[in-house]
């Protein structure tokens, strides 16, 4: 079996990779060793957000929960999304002309791979290999996981209780998404992190506005706090407990490990093709996703750093286009961040800290929530608005939101930042009304006045 381009891993840059390759009338075939659509239908970003919205449909108001729902009643969306994506995903491949092949692949020598799988085992060969095999949860120390008490995000769609009390340890994007949702739910929260500040790479306004929301459903945040051991306690009704490394003993039904991922390239016998993974799994590549190896490229969660479902959809398009000759654009630098805790976050472009460190002039224009009607209409009342524009020739430098359909609203500031507008363009245009986009005008005259005095 020789192709063109063969896609290690049918997440979103294996997808991408390949539909990519077919439209360029070349032979593309997909390895996935499980489900179609990789971890991020299977495990990770669709079931998070859809598990995301049961949550909100059990809570009123600003988490207060209507009923206290079982795990299943949580769960029972999940499975059916899922389902239905997955569906989705078989019938874009097959209608590109994509092969696909269940089962676990590995290197033989820089050109081909043998497939392990539930019928026997095949080799396939080709010109070009995308690596885009995802990541795996970093294990809990002192306890395996047991889908019952101790727990990584992975193990959430087979969750078979909702606990009373929950203590997560990483206070990274995904800790932060199910330490709030659980609190939502009016499960007593212990988020945990070794560093002194979550979410490091957002505007810091914003995450303090965050664990201020977070504060209010009763979630404890204890920072610079690393774990030494997770310890499991028998009992009627089973607990766990994490002893962290400055003493404390932490008990609660459940313990959700979050502290990162790693990239899943284990078995696929790098060495073969001359490759080799860093101490994390993952995988070295230069700008246009290439690895060491020139033929072999690289894209998605594997490689590190944004690890979202949509950077790395279009970094596996990119990956396929260079491969095979064709001319694309680079990535725009100003992509999309969107963290689905309960308020959402989101943001475009250059945080405040960054700018005052690379010592650029800059004026913020801010609106709140409870300004625009909108916000009233929803009840949300917290959310937080700001824009950050050059103080010289007020081109915008960056948008972050905190609020209801904060990812949603942010592709306004995406665009008029990635097609160089500025404030002059937000103090013309009009917005319908009532609607939250109405936050770009109120931010965008809050910035104007300052920079008139």
């Amino acid at each position: 079996m020789r192709y063109d381009l063969l896609c290690i891993g049918s997440g979103p840059a294996g997808q991408r990779g390949a539909v990519q390759a077919a439209k360029l009338g070349r032979r593309a075939i997909i390895v996935e060793r499980g489900a179609v659509g990789g971890v991020c239908t299977g495990t990770g970003t669709i079931p998070s957000k859809t598990f995301r919205e049961a949550v909100k449909t059990f809570v009123a108001g600003q988490g207060t929960p209507r009923t206290r729902p079982t795990a299943a009643d949580l769960l029972a969306r999940v499975g059916q999304v899922i389902d239905r994506e997955e569906s989705v995903i078989s019938n874009q491949l097959a209608r590109n002309g994509v092969d696909i092949v269940q089962g676990r692949a590995s290197f033989i020598d820089p050109h081909t791979v043998v497939v392990q799988g539930a019928n026997g085992t095949q080799q396939i060969e080709a010109e070009y290999v995308l690596i885009a095999t995802g990541t795996t949860p970093a294990p809990p120390p002192g306890a395996a996981t047991d889908g019952e008490t101790v727990l990584t995000s992975d193990d959430i769609g087979g969750m078979k209780r909702l606990p009373m009390s929950l203590t997560v340890v990483g206070a990274g994007v995904i800790g932060v998404e199910y330490a709030s949702m659980f609190a939502a739910l009016g499960v007593n929260v212990t988020l945990i992190d070794r560093r002194d500040r979550p979410l490091e790479f957002l505007d810091h306004e914003i995450v303090d506005e965050l664990l201020h929301q977070l504060r209010k459903v009763n979630v404890q945040y204890r920072p610079n706090e690393g774990v030494d051991r997770i310890e499991k306690i028998d009992g009627v009704t089973p607990k766990v407990a994490v002893m962290t490394e400055s003493g404390k003993r932490i008990v609660s039904d459940m313990v959700l490990f979050a502290v990162g991922r790693l990239g899943a390239t284990s078995d696929l016998a790098l060495d073969k093709a001359g490759l080799t993974a860093d101490d994390r799994g993952r995988l070295l590549v230069d700008p246009m996703f290439r690895t060491t190896v020139g033929h072999i490229y690289a894209a998605g969660d594997v490689i590190g750093y944004p690890s979202l479902a949509a950077t790395s959809s279009e970094q596996g398009r990119l990956a396929a286009c260079h491969a095979l000759g064709a001319s694309a654009r680079p990535m725009a630098p100003h992509f999309p961040i969107g963290i689905y805790a309960i308020p959402e976050v989101s943001m475009v472009g250059a945080p405040e800290h960054e700018l005052t460190k690379q010592k650029v002039p800059y004026e913020i224009g801010v609106a709140r929530y409870r300004e625009i009607a909108r916000g009233q209409i929803l009840g949300d009342d917290s959310g937080y608005f700001k824009m950050l524009f050059h103080r010289v020739d007020r081109r915008l430098l960056g948008v972050h939101i905190m609020g209801t359909n904060a990812t949603e609203l942010l592709h306004i500031g995406q665009a008029v930042l990635g097609l160089g507008g500025g404030l002059d363009y937000f103090l013309e245009t009009v917005f319908n009304y009532p609607t939250l986009a109405e936050c770009y005008k109120v931010a965008a005259l809050n910035a104007a006045n300052k920079l008139a005095t």
